[in-house]
C-alpha cells in the first residue's frame, strides 16, 4: 500500500477509486447498489441543474422502508433504496416524472408525515415554482408560485421547517427566501409586503393582505443568489450561505441575526451543522472548507484539499466520537433522547447524547472528534476530522500527540500534507523571506497549527520558524497550482489565485457592498495564517463529473455526480452478502 502511494503519479492520480481506507477501516463502492436512470447511460450534464438526492424512511413492515428520490435533467425518480443489503432494481421506479419547460433543482421529504401509504415531497424548479407531490399515491396535490408572481428566479433550496407538517422554506437565486404554508393559496396577484425586521444586509417582510396567503414571510438576504440554507439540529436557527461570500446565521423564530462569517474568496455554496449544533462547516468558491463556531461566532479552522469549488459539506453523525476522561462519570443512555423530535433521518443517538453532555459540562476534560466530509467540482471526496486540539486550542491535550515532519509524504491516513511544495523561500505580504521554513516538526492532528496558538500546545509555536511555516501554508498553494494542469482545475477558481496581498483581486471579483479588503484579517474573515489549516484524512477522485451529493447514512456513504449516478459506499464491516455474491463480477478497487 505504501509502495503504491510512494509511486503515485500520472495515471495513478487520475484513476477513479472504488475503495479507500481510514482509521476505522475500508469503505467500498457497491457497484450493484448504483442508482441512476433506468438505461444507466451517463447523462449529458452541460447546462443542467445539479443532481440532488433526498431520502425518507416510511417505516413499512418489511424492514426495507428507505426511499430515495433524485433528479437528473428534466426527470425525477423515486425508488425503494436497498443500500448495502440488495442490488438496485432500476427497472421498477415507484414513480417517475418528466417535466417540460422547467427542470427540478432540489427536493425534500417531510419525515414527520411519511407512512408506507403516503409521503409529502416538495420539489423546487428552475423557473421558480414549487410542487408538492406524493410519489407513492402518484398524486400532485399543489403547485406554489405557479404564475411566478412571487419570484421568477431558480429555486436553489427547499426544506420543510423542522417539526412542522405544513410549513416549508424556499430559497431562490434572486437572494430571496420565502416561508410557505401548504394549507394557504398563493393568490392571483403579486404579493404586497410590509417590513417586519431588518438589519445589516438582510430584511424580513410579511405579506400584506386581507386574508392569510402565501408567502407568510419574505426574507431578503445578502447580495446575489442565496445558494443554500440549513436548519440547526434543534430547528431554532437557520444558516444561510450566499453568492456574496457570507454565512449568516439567524434565530429563525425571533427573525434575528445571530452571527456572520465571510469566505476567503468568492461565493459560499454549501453549509451544514455539527450534530450538537455547536459548529457550522461552509464550502464554496475559495476551494476551502471553513469551520465556524456557533457559540463564539468566529472561524476556528479552514481545510484545504479540493482543487476546485466545494459543492457539498456534511457531518458524519455516526463517526463523530466522544471519549470521556473518566468512563464511570458517563451515566446517560440512548433512551434519554428518544422523546426528542427527530429532524430528518435518525441520528446516532449515543453520539448526540454524549455531545450534549460535553456541552453541559465543559469543565470536564473530554476527547472529541467530529467527522465531516466534502465533495467538489474537482470530482474528489474529502473526509476531515475536527479534533480537540483545534476545538480547544488553549487547553492541554487529553491524549499525547506524536510529532512528525511536515515533509512526510507517506500514503497512510492523514498524510496528504498541504505544504508539499518545497520551495526554497516563502515570501509573505510584507516582502520578508522565511528560509528553511519547512524544517520544524508539527503535531500530527490533521491540522497545521498557527503562530498564535497556545504556547503549551505545540513545540513549534511562538518562534520565527513556526510563523514561517504558517505563512508558507498559504503560499505553498501557488506551487500546487503550478504543478497541476488546467485540466485538473475545472473552473479556474482556486486558492492558487490568492495571496495575502490579493485584496485588489478580491475586490474586483465579489459584487458586494462589503469591501473584501476590509473584512480580510478581521474576525469575519481571518487571514490564512491566523487559523489552523486542516488537511484531509483522505482525498480521492471518485467520479468522472463534478460531485453534487454527499449524505452519511448508518451503513454507508452516498455520493452522486452530474452524470446522474448515485453511488453507495459501504462502511467498514457493512458490505454484507451483496459483495460476496457478486465478487466475481465486481471490478477490483484501488486501495490507497
Amino acid at each position: 500500500m505504501s509502495k503504491m502511494a510512494a509511486e503515485g503519479g500520472g495515471k495513478e492520480m487520475n484513476e477513479i477509486k472504488s475503495q479507500f481506507s481510514t482509521r476505522e477501516g475500508a469503505y467500498r463502492l457497491l457497484t450493484h447498489s448504483e442508482y441512476s436512470r433506468p438505461n444507466r447511460v451517463p447523462f449529458n450534464s452541460q447546462g443542467s441543474n445539479p443532481v440532488r438526492v433526498s431520502f425518507v424512511n416510511v417505516n413499512d413492515q418489511s424492514g426495507n422502508g428507505d426511499r430515495i428520490c433524485f433528479n437528473v435533467g428534466r426527470e425525477l425518480y423515486f425508488y425503494i433504496y436497498k443500500g448495502v443489503r440488495k442490488a438496485a432494481d432500476l427497472s421498477k421506479p415507484i414513480d417517475k416524472r418528466i417535466y417540460k419547460g422547467t427542470q427540478p433543482t432540489c427536493h425534500d421529504f417531510n419525515h414527520l408525515t411519511a407512512t408506507a401509504e403516503s409521503v409529502s415531497l416538495l420539489v423546487g424548479f428552475s423557473a421558480g415554482q414549487v410542487q408538492l407531490i406524493d410519489p407513492i399515491k402518484k398524486e400532485t396535490s399543489k403547485l406554489f408560485n405557479e404564475e411566478r408572481l412571487i419570484d421568477k428566479s431558480r429555486v436553489t433550496c427547499v426544506k420543510w421547517v423542522p417539526g412542522s407538517e405544513s410549513l416549508f422554506l424556499v430559497a431562490h437565486s434572486s437572494g430571496n427566501m420565502y416561508l410557505y404554508n401548504v394549507e394557504h393559496t398563493c393568490g392571483t396577484t403579486a404579493p404586497h409586503y410590509q417590513i417586519l425586521k431588518q438589519g445589516e444586509n438582510y430584511a424580513v417582510h410579511t405579506c400584506k393582505s386581507k386574508s392569510t396567503r402565501n408567502p407568510l414571510l419574505k426574507w431578503t438576504v445578502g447580495e446575489g443568489a442565496l445558494n443554500e440554507f440549513a436548519f440547526s439540529p434543534d430547528g431554532k436557527f437557520l444558516a444561510c450561505v450566499s453568492q456574496d461570500g457570507f454565512l449568516r446565521v439567524f434565530n429563525f423564530d425571533a427573525v434575528e441575526l445571530h452571527g456572520t462569517m465571510k469566505s476567503y474568496f468568492g461565493g459560499l455554496l454549501c453549509a451544514c451543522w455539527s450534530p450538537d449544533g455547536k459548529y457550522i462547516v461552509a464550502g464554496g468558491e475559495d476551494d476551502l472548507v471553513t469551520v465556524w463556531s456557533f457559540t463564539d461566532c468566529r472561524v476556528i479552522a479552514r481545510g484545504h484539499g479540493h482543487k476546485s469549488w466545494v459543492s457539498v459539506v456534511a457531518f458524519d453523525h455516526y463517526t463523530t466520537s466522544v471519549e470521556e476522561s473518566d468512563p464511570m462519570e458517563f451515566s446517560g443512555s440512548d433512551e434519554d433522547f428518544q422523546d426528542q423530535i427527530h429532524f430528518g433521518r435518525d441520528r446516532a443517538n449515543s453520539t448526540q447524547s454524549r455531545l450534549s453532555k460535553r456541552n453541559s459540562t465543559d469543565s470536564r476534560p473530554v476527547s472529541v472528534t467530529y467527522r465531516f466530509g466534502s465533495v467538489g467540482q474537482d470530482t474528489q471526496l474529502c473526509l476531515w476530522d475536527l479534533t480537540e486540539d483545534i476545538l480547544f486550542p488553549h487547553l492541554p491535550l487529553s491524549r499525547t500527540r506524536t510529532h512528525t515532519n511536515v515533509m512526510n509524504t507517506g500514503g497512510g491516513t492523514g498524510a496528504a500534507v498541504v505544504i508539499v511544495a518545497a520551495a526554497t523561500t516563502a515570501t509573505n505580504s510584507g516582502g520578508n523571506v522565511a528560509p528553511d521554513s519547512l524544517l520544524a516538526p508539527l503535531p500530527r492532528s490533521n491540522s497545521l497549527p498557527h503562530s498564535a496558538a497556545g504556547g503549551s500546545k505545540s513545540g513549534v509555536t511562538d518562534n520565527p520558524v513556526a510563523t514561517g511555516v504558517s505563512k508558507f501554508a498559504t503560499l505553498s498553494l501557488h506551487d500546487r497550482k503550478d504543478r497541476h494542469t488546467d485540466k485538473d482545475h475545472k473552473r479556474n477558481h482556486s486558492m492558487g489565485h490568492i495571496s495575502s496581498k490579493s485584496s485588489d483581486k478580491l475586490n474586483l471579483l465579489t459584487k458586494t457592498k462589503t469591501d473584501p479588503a476590509k473584512t480580510l484579517g478581521t474576525q469575519l474573515c481571518p487571514r490564512m495564517t491566523d487559523v489552523p489549516l486542516l488537511e484531509p484524512l483522505i482525498c480521492k477522485k471518485i467520479a468522472h463529473e463534478r460531485l453534487t451529493v454527499l449524505i452519511f447514512l448508518e451503513d454507508c456513504i452516498v455520493t452522486a455526480c452530474q452524470e446522474g449516478f448515485i453511488c453507495t459506499w459501504a462502511r467498514p464491516g457493512k458490505v454484507g452478502l451483496l459483495t460476496s455474491q457478486n465478487q466475481a463480477n465486481s471490478p477490483s478497487g484501488t486501495v490507497v
